[in-house]
Formats: C-alpha cells, sequence, structure tokens
C-alpha cells in the first residue's frame, strides 16, 4: 500500500502549494502539500464531511411533513420545548467537548512552536559555544552534525506522530552509520536525542566546549525531550469515546424530535429549517472530533511538516548554505570499526587528505562534514 503524503493545515487559503526549500534530487518534500487554510474554505469541503447525514436528514423531514401534511396525521406533532429543552443541554454539552478538543489542538500547537524557539536555540549554542579556529574540520564537522540531525529530529518526529514511515527522508541527514543505528529503534527521535548526547559529551571531552556550554545545550535538548513527551501524550491520550458516543446519541435524539416539534408552525417550511439546524449541530460535532487528534494526518492537524520545512530554511540560511553539499572524502580504514550499537561510545575516525596512501580510501559522495565513528 502506497503511503500517505502529509496533508497540512496553515493559515492562508485552501489549496496553497508548498514547494520544500531544499535542494537535490533525493528531498522527500518536494511535493505539493494539501492544506485547508482559514480563508476560502469551499463549501463541498465543509459540507462533503456531513453529507449523508444531510441526506436521510432532508428525506426523513420530507416524510414527517407528508404525513402531516398529506394524511392529516396532526397528532404526530409534539410542543416545541421538548427538542427546545433537549437542544439547549446538547448545545452546552456540545460546546464543552468542542473546547476540550480545541485545548488539545492548541497545546499540540503551542508545543511545535517551542519545537522551532528550541531549534534554534540549539544551533546557535553549536555555532557559538565553539572556538571559530580555522583548519579544525572535526570541529567544523560537529556543528554542521548537529544541525542536520536537529533537522532530521523535527522530520522524525512529525512522520512518528502520524504513525508513517520514520525512516523516509532521513538519509539526507544522517550517515549510513547513524541510520544503521536509528533503525534499531521503535522510537526514532529518541535515538536522535540519544546521538546528540553523546556528541556532547564528545565535544566536551575533546575541549570543544566547557562544563558550563555542556550543562546550557543539554538543558536545550532536554526541553525538545519534554516536547517530544508532551506530543506522544497527546497522540496517545484517547478523548473519551463513551462521552462521545452519548452526546452523538442524544444528537440523533434532538434531531428525530425536531419535525415534530416545529411542523405545527412551519408547515412544509419544516424541511429546510430541521436540515439547517441539524446541519449545525453535525458540523460543530465534526469540528470537535477533527480537532481533538492533531496528529491523526487530517487538513485541520497541526502543520509538523510545515514547521519543520521552516526550521530547516532558517538553519540553512543561518549556519551555513553548504549543509548538504556532497563531495570526495578521504577516510582512515579501521579494521576493527563496529556499527553503532545500544549504549556505545562515539569516537571519530581520522581525516587524511593523503590520496596515495594503501591504507586510506575515497568515499564517493559522502558527506564531508559528518564524521563517520568506530567502537575501541
Amino acid at each position: 500500500m502506497q503511503e500517505q503524503e502529509p496533508i497540512e493545515s496553515v493559515h492562508g487559503c485552501y489549496s496553497q502549494k508548498i514547494n520544500c526549500c531544499c535542494r537535490g534530487s533525493n528531498c522527500h518534500l518536494k511535493k505539493s502539500i494539501t492544506m485547508l487554510l482559514q480563508k476560502n474554505i469551499p463549501f463541498k469541503y465543509v459540507f462533503g464531511k456531513i453529507k449523508t447525514e444531510i441526506i436521510i436528514i432532508t428525506l426523513y423531514a420530507i416524510l414527517v411533513s407528508i404525513l402531516y401534511q398529506e394524511y392529516h396525521l396532526t397528532r404526530i406533532s409534539i410542543p416545541i420545548s421538548v427538542p427546545m429543552i433537549l437542544g439547549t443541554v446538547i448545545s452546552l454539552l456540545l460546546g464543552f467537548r468542542s473546547n476540550q478538543a480545541y485545548d488539545r489542538w492548541w497545546e499540540a500547537r503551542h508545543i511545535w512552536g517551542a519545537i522551532v524557539n528550541d531549534s534554534r536555540t540549539l544551533a546557535r549554542q553549536v555555532t557559538s559555544f565553539t572556538p571559530m579556529e580555522s583548519g579544525k574540520e572535526e570541529l567544523e564537522n560537529f556543528r554542521q552534525r548537529m544541525i542536520r540531525r536537529q533537522i532530521a529530529w523535527t522530520y522524525s518526529l512529525g512522520r512518528h506522530l502520524r504513525r508513517q514511515n520514520v525512516l523516509k527522508g532521513l538519509d539526507k541527514y544522517l550517515d549510513k552509520r547513524e541510520l544503521d543505528y536509528v533503525r534499531q529503534m521503535d522510537n526514532v527521535p529518541a535515538a536522535l536525542i540519544d546521538l546528540m548526547g553523546r556528541d556532547l559529551q564528545l565535544a566536551l571531552e575533546e575541549g570543544w566546549i566547557n562544563r558550563f556550554q555542556q550543562v546550557e545545550l543539554d538543558r536545550t535538548i532536554s526541553r525538545l525531550c519534554d516536547a517530544m513527551g508532551k506530543c506522544e501524550r497527546i497522540k496517545n491520550t484517547v478523548f473519551p469515546s463513551t462521552y462521545s458516543l452519548y452526546i452523538h446519541m442524544s444528537m440523533m435524539l434532538f434531531i428525530a424530535l425536531l419535525p415534530f416539534g416545529v411542523i405545527e408552525y412551519f408547515g412544509l417550511f419544516e424541511v429546510p429549517l430541521v436540515v439547517a439546524i441539524s446541519a449545525s449541530f453535525l458540523l460543530i460535532e465534526k469540528m470537535a472530533i477533527h480537532l481533538q487528534d492533531p496528529f491523526e494526518n487530517k487538513p485541520t492537524d497541526t502543520p509538523m511538516t510545515t514547521i519543520a520545512q521552516t526550521i530547516e530554511k532558517n538553519l540553512e540560511q543561518l549556519y551555513g548554505t553548504d549543509l548538504y553539499n556532497k563531495g570526495k572524502l578521504t577516510v582512515a580504514v579501521v579494521a576493527d570499526a563496529e556499527p553503532l550499537s545500544v549504549g556505545a561510545k562515539l569516537y571519530k575516525t581520522k581525516y587524511s587528505r593523503e590520496e596515495n596512501n594503501s591504507k586510506e580510501m575515497v568515499a564517493d559522495n559522502a558527506v564531508p562534514q559528518k564524521p563517520l565513528y568506530y567502537m575501541l
């Protein structure tokens, strides 16, 4: 089965197309993203969600009208106060549910706003805390690796929350051994956070940052980890199904009684009146259903892919346009190199530019900013 592309929601016009700011043929964001936006929401989309219910209610209201007008079954009418009282109670319950659903959606959007801020903070700290010395290729690799890994984390978190293929597109930001490492994990974003923590320890041991700078960087990474946990809490906390079921059953009872309450006063015109009132209640219910799950790949979702694109664009422009440039890198061969494993400590390979050494090889299409790792 082909995986569904992300469907996003931001503020703008309905069918706006978003193109990725990335360069290269392997970009996984080149496809257009269908977006539900605030201006110009089409009538077809709004009533397409309740068209089946509206058709059934229309036929039901017409049947009641025919029985009353043609067959003179006047005893089928009921006092209008009955559906009015029931409608008032349902309105309060729907309002409460809508507020709770919106709170979940807004909390998700608030969390991703914090992720944007912390991503920029992490990149700024990595760049400003480390010394700007020329000729230290390993130090520059560390900076670029941390920034690329943060970009990969934002994309992987969005796909993780949507139950999609988390590894899709990460080969642009991670090297082979990092991909092999995170592939072992069920929670890829958590694995990337773990790699960033190990890199901080490495930077401290190499003297690129001091203890106080490591603490500040670790606090930023911890905030990102907290944001991930909050998103997972929203994702895994199901809105009470019994509450939704009781409201829906009460609303169906209200709609069923409504034609009998207004037929005596409006006659044949009760049909459009019943349809209009029913549509209002049904749309409010549908809105609450869509908002209560902000990570379900719906048009009303939190726009996680769009936010990740913004983070990538900002970091690329602020901290280097050569994040993804590929070239030839000469890497020392380590005979006892092993893949990354859980709990392993990371060590850097030694880079060399000598081309005539038999112990060295040239890795085509390697990323100069990404050092490989081996275990001692």
